[in-house]
């Protein structure tokens, strides 16, 4: 059994790590630290949830660790997608480093640029960034990195999709040459390789388990229901299941605001996140459903990625992703630090589509659930299941009780 001691990390990183509540290393990080460790560059594609963040912040801030340098300037630089991903990265640099001198700081918009004017002015040695406020400082002069010794790029695959290649490849062109140079990415479409050829040196590969499956800890089930019995089946589910931090995904920001005032309505503790939101307002939500203030988080697409709440025990998707990705992505909130999760997808008749697509993409049958007074006539080309007593086929019409759960 690999531990974060064998691996060769410095007794200060470790003694961080076990304050963190971990003891042994992930697979991804059992195999990627020791090769980043030895300054290779490195691309590492794993699920999410995998614990691809402490690998590359643990190698980084070892190597900081053995090569100290004079004054403050930017040694290591980790580009994000989302302001929520830098902030929890940020966060990640910070308990790891917390018995080093180093300094870090999160540079994102949709907040005022002067505190990080000011943070930028009295010295960082990481900076964790999303493009475009990155670019902006750039442009401004406030941001010299010349001395980057560490570029990462996390979630490749997602600013790829997000359109940042162009912002990309400016960030690249502001940093020196010779560096190392580490990309992690849940999947590796064409275009991160191409990506990869022109921006790495002679990069070593590691790939933790099959990239086009969801993780193998996440239980998946399909509820096949009507669009206007969505909302009193997930009251039906959250009252009669145990679920502790629930995810609940929507398709639209609107649907996202209803779903979370329905819930409300109806007793339950739950809050919102949306790119409509101010960043204050997102990061409440995120901090209070990490502290358990939140039962439930509803959300858009924007919490897909990058969220990093290990006890989500449920996700729960109101809306069919319209990408088999999305899906993939989604799910991975939850069966996180090798637990086990469970992922719900409400599946109506006009969604039947991008089910199949799921599955396809899978190749996995998604496993239909049954419950009484929730079905819709569909024929998905699943097998035919037998039914436990006391509940209905899917060929039900669903009308008996209203579409509510019999009392």
């Amino acid at each position: 059994m690999h531990t974060f001691k064998a691996l060769g990390l410095p007794e200060k990183l470790i003694h961080s790590i076990l304050d963190a509540g971990y003891t042994t290393p992930t697979p991804v990080q059992a195999q990627t630290i020791p090769i980043a460790l030895d300054g290779v560059d490195l691309i590492g594609c794993a699920q999410t949830g995998t614990g691809k963040t402490a690998a590359f912040v643990l190698p980084m801030l070892s190597r900081m660790m053995a090569s100290p340098r004079k004054g403050r300037p930017v040694r290591a630089l980790v580009v994000a997608p989302t302001r929520e991903l830098a902030l929890q990265v940020e966060e990640a640099v910070r308990a790891y480093g917390k018995h080093t001198r180093f300094r870090s700081l999160a540079i994102f918009g949709g907040v005022g640029i002067h505190p990080q004017l000011n943070s930028l002015r009295r010295g960082v040695d990481i900076v964790v960034a999303t493009p475009g406020r990155l670019l902006d400082h750039l442009n401004r002069g406030s941001l010299d990195l010349s001395n980057v010794e560490f570029l990462v790029l996390d979630e490749a695959d997602r600013m790829l999709d997000m359109g940042f290649l162009p912002d990309i490849r400016k960030v690249v062109a502001a940093v020196p040459r010779r560096r190392q140079t580490l990309l992690f990415s849940a999947t590796m479409p064409p275009q991160i390789h191409a990506l990869a050829k022109t921006i790495m040196n002679r990069p070593e590969m590691i790939e933790i388990g099959h990239r086009r499956n969801p993780a193998e800890t996440v239980n998946q089930h399909v509820c096949m229901v009507s669009q206007t019995q969505k909302m009193d089946l997930l009251v039906h589910l959250l009252q009669s299941e145990t679920m502790d931090n629930v995810l609940i995904f929507s398709r639209t920001k609107y649907r996202a605001d209803r779903i979370k005032r329905k819930l409300g309505q109806r007793g339950f503790s739950a809050t919102v996140l949306h790119s409509n939101r101010s960043q204050n307002q997102r990061q409440r939500a995120l901090s209070g459903f990490k502290s358990g203030q939140f039962q439930i988080m509803v959300a858009t697409d924007i919490a897909a990625r990058g969220i990093d709440v290990d006890s989500i025990s449920h996700v729960i998707n109101f809306d069919t992703p319209n990408q088999a990705e999305d899906y993939i992505h989604r799910i991975g909130r939850t069966g996180r630090a090798l637990t086990t999760g469970d992922a719900i997808t409400f599946v109506s008749a006009d969604e039947v589509g991008q089910l199949k697509q799921i599955e396809r993409h899978t190749g996995k049958r998604l496993a239909p659930r049954q419950l009484d007074g929730f079905e819709l006539a569909v024929d998905t080309g699943a097998p035919k299941r037998e039914h436990s007593r006391g509940s209905r086929s899917y060929g039900g019409s669903g009308r008996g009780n209203g579409g509510r759960r019999r009392r």
